[in-house]
């Protein structure tokens, strides 16, 4: 395996165009997608023929520095989901979103948080970011403990975009938390 970053328990690597089947199966489940999608899975041929294009696409773009990684446990190599560290589409390669999409067998392992907490510390000093921002949904609480954890501020509140209406608690909005390098430096 190609490792983009290691955590103690974690191996990130880029996605290869063999791996359309974890995406499918990471986003086919309703627990994972509620915060998303209302719980809706996301077509196969959709992960296939546009979502997996684009993150391939994304490595090229951003010479393999940022993109979405494909996370595995290191004592076994269980695909556990996948993280993201990369700019918004018009964004300066200096600020980037961090995120992540883990599988349900994987949460409340503190995954999120020590894969976060990696890339965090890879933008900051290798990668000469200088902000890095993440968004949920206000009433998703699991992540916004996570961002917290990490050391980010809740800086902006938004209504959620009309094709999330439908989403329970959409009415409450989305939150944006981010942390400076400087802040960072601090912790």
């Amino acid at each position: 395996m190609d490792t983009y970053l290691d955590t103690e328990r974690l191996a990130l690597r880029r996605f290869t165009a063999d791996d359309a089947d974890l995406l499918i199966e990471l986003d086919s489940d309703p627990q994972v997608m509620r915060y998303l999608s209302g719980g809706e899975p996301t077509p196969p041929e959709v992960v296939r023929e546009r979502y997996l294009p684009n993150i391939l696409a994304g490595y090229e773009k951003w010479n393999g520095n940022l993109g979405l990684f494909a996370a595995h446990e290191k004592a076994g190599g269980a695909f556990v989901g996948w993280f993201i560290l990369r700019p918004g589409p018009q964004g300066p390669l200096d600020e980037v979103e961090l995120g992540y999409r883990l599988r349900r067998a994987a949460w409340g392992n503190g995954y999120a948080t020590e894969g976060s907490r990696a890339l965090l510390g890879k933008a900051f000093t290798e990668l000469g970011v200088r902000r890095v921002w993440a968004e949920t949904m206000t009433v998703n609480r699991a992540s916004r403990n996570v961002m917290e954890k990490l050391g980010m501020t809740l800086t902006e509140t938004s209504p959620v975009p009309a094709d999330m209406a439908m989403i329970e608690g959409a009415e409450h909005g989305g939150v944006l938390y981010e942390i400076t390098k400087e802040q960072w430096e601090r912790r």
